[in-house]
């Protein structure tokens, strides 16, 4: 049985994610893993990198950049995992690979969603894994995130974006008061980030999930082209019982938005997912006044990437 499938969601990043497969294959532990390249139709040369210098990877080549969420599910589903996971069904063919049959035994034991913007210690992989063991409640985990600049990226724990929450952050009480556990609520600021917490959720640049959490929730949701899917899939775990963990003990480099700091549909996208997460999860019970106020407050912040974008403006927000 395989331990663990690793994929790595790959868009026009050829250099970073050079570097972080050599990381990954130099991981040191008594487990098996494979990796699975999701190539998003990058124009760079990424996937012939990939065939040429890391033979041992598995590659996938998108025709086109469907996003995070689709291309994360379609190395998931090369490995089994799916709607038709629960029993031995065969799975139908794709241009990705033959059908396959596939029972819950066969699947790997835990999955990882990892960025090729990330660099990893050599003993990153078996302390995570370990984790997961000794915590069978947990249904996804993730490690400490380090910036380039040695600080703490402060997406690698998060609490759900409440309509209450993204109030204090939208109007800069987050960064106002980080350690009160009202106001720093977002990103957690006022946890210490030596402390291994649970948390609501941790981030899909390094999310060790377990399979029968996949199993239970199912695949990424592909309405998220980026950003949000992650909060959504540990919003769903959460429903089904399951709890998720940050573990500072592993230390992880990441560069963050090496895909994405200069892109427009990027902070674009980000705006959307607030959106279409608060209209899932929190819609449906937040008083008429409020919800639209929520909506306006999106939509405004939208509007706003838009103009910086239409006045040539490289970064907003």
């Amino acid at each position: 049985m395989l331990d663990l499938v690793i994929i790595i969601v790959n868009y026009n990043t050829r250099d970073y994610l050079r570097r972080c497969l050599t990381t990954v294959y130099a991981s040191q532990g008594d487990f098996s893993f494979e990796v699975c390249v999701v190539d998003n139709a990058s124009a760079d040369g990424s996937a012939a990198m990939v065939r040429a210098e890391f033979p041992q990877a598995r590659l996938i080549e998108s025709p086109t950049n469907g996003g995070f969420a689709h291309a994360n599910n379609l190395g998931l589903r090369a490995y089994g995992f799916g709607p038709a996971c629960a029993g031995a069904t065969a799975v139908p063919a794709t241009p990705d690979g033959p059908a396959v049959s596939t029972s819950v035994s066969e699947l790997p034991r835990f999955a990882l969603l990892l960025n090729p913007d990330t660099q990893l210690p050599p003993h990153a992989l078996q302390a995570m894994l370990a984790f997961m063991e000794e915590h069978p409640e947990a249904g996804a985990a993730g490690p400490k995130l380090v910036l380039e600049n040695g600080q703490i990226d402060p997406a690698c724990r998060r609490g759900f974006p409440t309509p209450e929450a993204s109030f204090y952050r939208l109007f800069g009480l987050g960064k106002l008061f980080p350690r009160h556990p009202r106001f720093g609520r977002y990103n957690l600021s006022y946890l210490d980030p030596n402390q291994t917490a649970e948390v609501d959720s941790v981030v899909g640049a390094f999310m060790l999930v377990r399979r029968e959490a996949i199993q239970q929730v199912g695949l990424l949701d592909e309405s998220f082209f980026m950003y949000g899917e992650d909060l959504d899939w540990a919003y769903r775990m959460h429903q089904c019982g399951w709890k998720v963990f940050y573990y500072p003990a592993v230390t992880v480099l990441h560069v963050k938005r090496a895909a994405s700091r200069h892109s427009f549909r990027a902070r674009y996208e980000f705006q959307r997912a607030m959106r279409i997460f608060y209209l899932k999860h929190y819609a449906a019970t937040t008083p008429r006044w409020l919800h639209w106020l929520v909506l306006a407050g999106i939509g405004l912040r939208t509007g706003w990437v838009c103009f910086q974008q239409k006045i040539g403006r490289k970064e907003a927000w």
